[in-house]
């Protein structure tokens, strides 16, 4: 099964957003991931609406948002009119999640949700029947470069075996580096993301780096 590659953009260069995203077009990525934090959901305050908007500009490719904020579902309008495709929540940061991610389907976009590593699967299942993808965070959110923490691949196990019944994609986000390309590589995971440990800021172009993936 081919993996869905997702370039993590907060880890893009910012003074030439527009030049990464054009030479990461001509590469075969496949969805655009988007953080987006409000210092307050988690410490830390990165992508806007303008950085998501410029990205639409320049690829037809799919972009997800990964809202990291409070009380998403009063910001759900913006970040469809400034192209989103899919949109995640925490169900930690919503009082009604069922009712938020049936208003993102409602609006001809794909929802999903985020879990975070302290999310037990048992407190989600009943909202995976509205998901299109589940973000699982292997390591806590709000900043880059953290360790896969191991027992996370336990939770992956669980929720490999829930979408046998269920229809909805399983995106890993954290860690993500060629090692764990390959070690989940022959389970039902649907994708990675991808930040600097992958593909940006390194020698090797943005070519090369998804060749060297796709290659695993």
């Amino acid at each position: 099964m081919k993996k869905l590659l997702c370039p993590s953009m907060m880890c893009a260069d910012y003074d030439a957003l527009k030049d990464c995203v054009l030479k990461l077009d001509t590469t075969d990525i496949d969805i655009y991931h988007c953080d987006v934090m409000d210092g307050i959901f988690v410490p830390n305050i990165t992508m806007g609406l303008m950085d998501i908007k410029t990205i639409r500009k320049y690829t037809n490719k799919l972009i997800d948002v990964h809202l990291m904020i409070e009380n998403p579902s009063n910001k759900i309008e913006w970040f469809i009119e400034a192209g989103a495709d899919i949109i995640y929540i925490h169900p930690e940061a919503e009082r009604y999640v069922v009712k938020t991610l049936a208003t993102i389907k409602d609006k001809g976009k794909m929802a999903g949700i985020a879990i975070n590593p302290d999310t037990s699967i048992e407190s989600v299942h009943e909202m995976l029947n509205l998901c299109d993808y589940v973000l699982v965070m292997s390591v806590n959110p709000g900043f880059t470069g953290q360790k896969f923490i191991d027992f996370i691949k336990d939770k992956i196990l669980q929720l490999i075996e829930i979408k046998k019944e269920k229809d909805f994609k399983i995106i890993i986000d954290g860690g993500g580096c060629k090692e764990l390309i390959e070690e989940f590589k022959d389970l039902d995971v649907d994708g990675f993301v991808l930040g600097n440990k992958a593909l940006f800021h390194k020698p090797q172009s943005y070519h090369d780096s998804i060749n060297e993936l796709r290659s695993i």
